[in-house]
């Protein structure tokens, strides 16, 4: 009944960070504005390849933009001292970091629409399996927004959960698949590749775009996505909740 209780509660959260935090500067550089110059950069250098890296460009969209909005809304609160308001609330601490991972979703959902819709118009992008990219989107919003929640939980000021943040994405853009094949990658690194979540986000991103996958079968690749999705939720929850004895 309690987690009944908690969602109906959930959406004035989201509410609260839509007017509050989102479409900011920093938001808006890191989830769209980054992501599109460092791929335009690489372009340069060989502007033929600029169509395979759609796969990664909305994949690090999607990375980016979340894990910027969650980590910087949840440590600003904790700064401040809102979120202690918040807890006093008649919500758990499960029922606020939902709020802020499904915020921190959401916003990520814009992104990677923006990204896709820019491929389609101006690379000529066709989408093999809409309806499937959309689901696959989703569920990588909220792993990575719930990544950006387990990153805002153990720092306790934004510039910390800034440079925490930059210490795991900057590997990812690398090592995942965004700009090169994992396979082309030395045989020393792969092993780093598949441990990392955005390297299976990239791969099923890449099969509902062109109907191929290079790492494993979507629907194993979904399943450690969503794995990692609990995952991150828990040990936010988990460090939160220590933190705030």
């Amino acid at each position: 009944m309690n987690w009944i209780e908690d969602l109906t509660k959930v959406p004035y959260i989201i509410k609260k960070d839509v007017k509050t935090y989102y479409f900011k500067p920093p938001n808006i550089s890191w989830g769209i504005l980054f992501p599109a110059a460092l791929v335009l950069a690489f372009s340069i250098r060989n502007p033929s390849g600029i169509r395979d890296m759609v796969p990664g460009l909305v994949g690090m969209s999607v990375l980016f933009g979340t894990t910027s909005m969650c980590a910087i809304v949840l440590t600003f609160e904790k700064r401040i001292g809102s979120l202690e308001r918040l807890l006093l609330a008649p919500i758990s601490l499960e029922g606020v970091i939902l709020g802020k991972v499904l915020g921190g979703t959401v916003f990520g959902m814009i992104n990677a629409g923006v990204m896709v819709l820019f491929s389609i118009i101006f690379l000529n992008t066709v989408v093999a399996d809409p309806l499937s990219l959309i689901a696959v989107l989703l569920l990588a919003a909220f792993e990575f927004s719930a990544f950006g929640a387990l990153i805002a939980s153990s720092v306790k000021e934004v510039f910390e959960a800034q440079t925490l943040s930059n210490y795991f994405r900057f590997p990812m853009i690398f090592l995942c698949g965004v700009f090169v094949s994992i396979h082309s990658l030395p045989s020393l690194i792969q092993p780093i590749s598949y441990l990392l979540p955005l390297t299976y986000i990239v791969d099923v991103i890449r099969y509902c775009l062109i109907g191929q996958y290079e790492i494993l079968s979507p629907a194993l690749a979904v399943i450690i996505s969503f794995s990692y999705s609990l995952c991150f939720f828990a040990l936010s929850v988990r460090v939160l909740a220590r933190r705030s004895q």
